[in-house]
């Protein structure tokens, strides 16, 4: 009974010991304590996940397999230790030296997990997995749409093809939504493909939206191209992609993203073109 006991009361004394480094590692951020900042940096967000990945590297373990198994998705992340007897203890003063200050003071980090005992220290930071495009559905639409058209503006080589100077593209309503369903329905299912789920093509998808088409292209982009000028510019470099967003014989165009951070690349772009009868 008294070892269950002072186990415990270890256990709360470590547990104590961290939130006060928690504190502690926030106030260096922000210029407090003996850290020199160059701006005072926001504080990070005491993450569990993060705080299992701490523990499993006092065991030994690799950070991304730990990250991985604790279910944490991260853009970037790094660790840092103090290892020794009785660091636990002195752990907020040895941080607090110029060759920890630096790692702290990662503008990048946003989240943070520590592990402690009497013989070492591990503090995990990482920023998560969060896709964001920026601009809200139309706005995002609008700036594909004029950065399509720029493109048309002048002769282009796709790949070894060469396209000549295309008219603007209007925007149509029917094709924006059929490009949403298709952006959404990768979004939700994690797959990144020109076929639907349902068997269904690109042509079947306008047809569904109500758009009766004369001809009618797809473009998908996502994963690293996390801005409308980012998935055009990529269109662009893609010889086929290209081709779509030069072909004069298209008139019109629509174009949607989906966010999901569950999914593998986590934001899609879906943008179809047409001629209507």
């Amino acid at each position: 009974m008294r070892i269950l006991f002072y186990v415990l009361l270890l256990a709360a004394v470590f547990n104590a010991a961290a939130s006060d480094l928690y504190s502690e590692i926030n106030r260096l951020r922000a210029g407090e304590g003996d850290c020199a900042v160059l701006e005072n940096l926001p504080p990070l967000k005491p993450q569990a996940a993060l705080e299992r990945v701490a523990r499993d590297l006092s065991q030994g373990n690799n950070l991304q397999q730990s990250l991985k198994a604790a279910g944490y998705r991260a853009t970037r992340s790094r660790a840092l230790s103090i290892l020794g007897n009785g660091v636990g203890a002195r752990a907020a003063g040895l941080l607090a030296k110029q060759s920890y200050c630096q790692q702290l003071q990662d503008a990048a980090m946003t989240e943070i997990g520590i592990y402690l005992d009497a013989r070492q220290v591990w503090i995990v930071m990482a920023a998560p997995f969060a896709p964001s495009v920026g601009l809200s559905g139309p706005a995002a639409g609008q700036r594909v749409l004029d950065l399509v058209n720029h493109a048309r503006a002048a002769p282009r080589h796709c790949g070894n093809r060469l396209f000549n100077a295309a008219r603007p593209l209007r925007w149509n309503d029917a094709l924006a939504e059929a490009s949403r369903l298709h952006a959404e329905d990768m979004a939700r299912n994690n797959y990144f493909s020109h076929g639907g789920r349902d068997g269904s093509n690109p042509a079947q998808r306008v047809e569904r939206a109500g758009y009766r088409y004369r001809a009618t292209g797809e473009n998908i982009a996502g994963g690293k191209q996390m801005k409308a000028e980012d998935a055009v510019a990529g269109w662009i470099k893609s010889p086929g992609h290209c081709a779509n967003l030069m072909n004069p014989a298209f008139t019109e165009m629509g174009a949607a993203f989906a966010i999901d951070p569950r999914s593998e690349m986590g934001v899609y772009w879906t943008q179809v073109f047409g001629m209507p009868r």
